[in-house]
């Protein structure tokens, strides 16, 4: 089983995407968490481009890591200056970092637009930084920007360049599709040469001289940065560069959470450990999370929806063999099955739903309780992500719901002042064992404000809710062409610190559907089941 090398650049390449930023101790827990899913070499960017890259060197020389190298990313040496004496080389040289990659050109039009050398200057820059750095003990991958539109420009030119970096002493030479403009096709006939002219006896090289790796580093500016990945793979290469979760500039890098099960579970080459790679899930969101991204939960292998089963059919063939409808058992990558219940579902959904919640249905009573989904989506409820309101309606259906209080009613007053300030304050009625509550708080919002009310209310009979937040609060108006008398969907994640659920609330009246799924929300944890199904990945920030 052939190796192929992992090497992540989400803390270079990635942060240059839009929005995105991580201060040095979250760059270093992001290290820590590469290392444990089992990611060979990690870029952690330049030295000492700014404070926080020599913060971030600083504190990578202390931490401890099980197999992972750290990188330090450069460029080759300036023109009409010796190696020796580039300052930016000597850092890279005096890092701790026991790998380095840099960066060069290998494409004619750059030589002429950007850098103004020569193409002889150009090789002579490559040869001198890579020796410099290698004979200083450094292991070094030459990263050949713009690799590919120079090979369909000038394939012999190209190919110098590689073997100037080769003949220097790098380990590594990486291609580098440095605008994603290629295809797979270009990718796998420019790798297959690259392999061949760099392998021990090909042209130019001697058949006792040590093998030379050749990389892949793609971009995603065409939807094709992990093909070309795994295409280049297949054509020799066997260290494969990207970023967690597609991060980067422009469309972004290949994807490593995309590349890692494709390479090992589908092609068989070894990465990393069957338990490293149970991490993949995990890591994926824990990065996303660092960045305040939301996980996209369409993301092939870790997203939400990755696994997720929504028609009847499709139910029935997963409950019966699970290959049927996945192209992989989730648990290999961390992730999990969800039945999703929705106006497509049939009575297996439901009955498997129950089962998840520990509740016993009849036949009669899953079909009672499809018929009240179909008929509930019909005036705008959705339930695949609202896994909480599901479970109470099935406990309604198999009369094991509990209702947390009895509601007298509510009011809501929201004041603007002529200062500009916003008030809101929510009034509550409600019946809690027995014993009348009336409960006020004031709130930024009117959610916020009912919200306050009601825990005020409970809390001192049931402490365990106050635990309990709202981490997202989403809005839909389902019929536009209603103006402001339109229906509303809202939907609300919660979660304890352990698990997230959803739940909703659909009205023509957006404070009263609010109100809807955030009773839901609560009764979901009030009830008395020992483990909550269904609980959703990642959370968001937004507060009500």
């Amino acid at each position: 089983m052939r190796q192929v090398l992992l090497y992540d650049t989400t803390l270079r390449d990635g942060m240059q995407g839009q929005g995105m930023s991580l201060s040095a101790q979250e760059k270093v827990r992001v290290v820590r968490k590469l290392d444990e899913l089992g990611v060979s070499l990690i870029e952690a960017g330049f030295p000492s481009s700014n404070p926080k890259e020599i913060e971030l060197f600083e504190m990578l020389a202390e931490v401890e890591l099980t197999q992972a190298a750290v990188c330090a990313f450069g460029m080759t040496r300036r023109r009409e200056v010796a190696a020796e004496e580039d300052e930016a080389l000597r850092l890279l040289a005096d890092s701790f970092a026991p790998v380095v990659t840099l960066v060069g050109k290998t494409w004619a039009l750059h030589l002429e637009k950007v850098t103004k050398v020569s193409r002889e200057d150009n090789l002579a820059m490559i040869r001198d930084s890579v020796a410099f750095l290698s004979e200083g003990g450094k292991r070094v991958i030459y990263d050949a920007e713009h690799f590919f539109d120079g090979y369909r420009d000038d394939p012999g030119y190209a190919l110098e360049c590689l073997r100037a970096a080769a003949d220097a002493g790098a380990e590594n030479v990486s291609l580098c599709d440095t605008n994603g403009s290629s295809l797979p096709v270009q990718i796998a006939d420019a790798t297959r040469e690259v392999v061949a002219a760099l392998a021990p006896g090909g042209p130019g090289r001697e058949a006792e001289e040590a093998p030379v790796g050749v990389g892949i580093h793609t971009h995603n500016d065409a939807e094709c940065a992990v093909a070309n990945v795994l295409t280049a793979v297949e054509q020799g290469a066997s260290l494969v560069q990207g970023t967690v979760n597609g991060y980067g500039e422009r469309c972004g890098n290949a994807n490593l959470i995309s590349i890692l099960p494709a390479l090992q579970l589908k092609l068989g080459y070894d990465c990393v450990s069957e338990g490293q790679l149970s991490r993949l899930t995990e890591t994926a969101h824990f990065v996303d999370e660092l960045c305040n991204v939301t996980t996209d939960p369409d993301q092939a292998y870790i997203g939400r929806n990755a696994f997720a089963h929504k028609g009847g059919m499709h139910v029935a063939g997963v409950n019966a063999d699970a290959r049927t409808f996945e192209h992989i058992d989730p648990a290999l990558v961390g992730n999990q099955r969800k039945l999703v219940v929705s106006e497509l579902s049939g009575k297996g959904t439901v009955l498997s739903r129950a089962e998840e919640a520990g509740l016993e249905l009849s036949d009669d009573q899953a079909r009672s309780a499809l018929r009240a989904v179909k008929e509930r989506e019909h005036r705008g409820y959705q339930y695949e992500a609202a896994d909480a309101s599901f479970e109470l309606l099935l406990r309604r259906e198999a009369g094991a719901y509990e209702p947390l209080f009895r509601l007298e009613g509510f009011r809501v007053v929201t004041e603007k002042r002529e200062d500009g300030k916003v008030q809101t304050e929510a009034t509550i009625k409600i019946w809690v064992g027995g014993e009348r509550y009336l409960k006020a708080a004031e709130g930024n919002g009117p959610v916020n404000a009912l919200d306050r009310a009601l825990r005020d209310a409970i809390e001192d009979r049931y402490p365990h809710l106050g635990d309990i937040e709202l981490t997202n609060y989403k809005v839909r108006i389902l019929d536009e062409d209603h103006g402001t008398g339109s229906v509303t969907r809202v939907l609300i994640d919660s979660s304890d610190g352990e698990k997230e659920w959803g739940s909703i609330g659909v009205s023509e009246n957006i404070i009263e559907a609010s109100w809807e799924a955030l009773v839901e929300s609560l009764e979901y944890a009030f009830q008395p089941h020992a483990a909550a199904s269904g609980a959703s990945q990642g959370k968001a920030s937004t507060r009500a």
